[in-house]
């Protein structure tokens, strides 16, 4: 499987395998990477945290066999996997809304991230500044930038 994923990064899609269907979108565009890099220099862990390892871009096997590619991964530890798809659930997952690609990352995408354990999941609209903190015991809305504590011991502003 992850071959046929690697295949379509290669001709340009970003291709994931959700529950069974494959979701894909373009590659990111110049915006959307400034807000990933942007929060990902901000992510560091509180006092008696957890490392806060965190990594961009790169395919997350799900306990259900599911493949998808946050747009940042949160880990309590490093990933063991260097040149595959991690195993190691994420803690935390941040995905930054690529236009025009909304309802994945606004509507499958939180869903599915806590349906597999993930204990905050973060979606971050840079064209509204609409940040989303969804967590299994319910859902906050923000404007960024705002700063905000992960259950794992991180914090990290969008």
């Amino acid at each position: 499987m992850l071959d046929k994923l690697l295949e379509a990064d290669a001709i340009g899609l970003r291709l994931e395998w959700v529950g069974g269907l494959p979701l894909w979108e373009a590659h990111p565009t110049y915006r959307h990477q400034k807000a990933v890099d942007r929060i990902r220099q901000s992510i560091r862990p509180k006092e008696g945290g957890c490392p806060c390892v965190h990594v961009a871009d790169v395919y997350v096997r799900f306990p259900d066999g599911s493949y998808k590619r946050p747009d940042i991964a949160i880990f309590g530890r490093e990933p063991e996997e260097l040149d595959e798809a991690i195993t190691l659930l994420p803690e935390a997952v941040v995905e930054v809304v690529n236009r025009g690609y909304e309802a994945k990352d606004l509507e499958i995408a939180p869903r599915f991230y806590l349906s597999q354990g993930v204990k905050d999941v973060v979606v971050f609209d840079p064209y509204t500044l609409l940040v989303l903190h969804l967590r299994p015991d319910g859902a906050f809305r923000h404007v960024s930038p705002v700063e905000l504590d992960l259950a794992c011991g991180c914090t990290l502003t969008v």
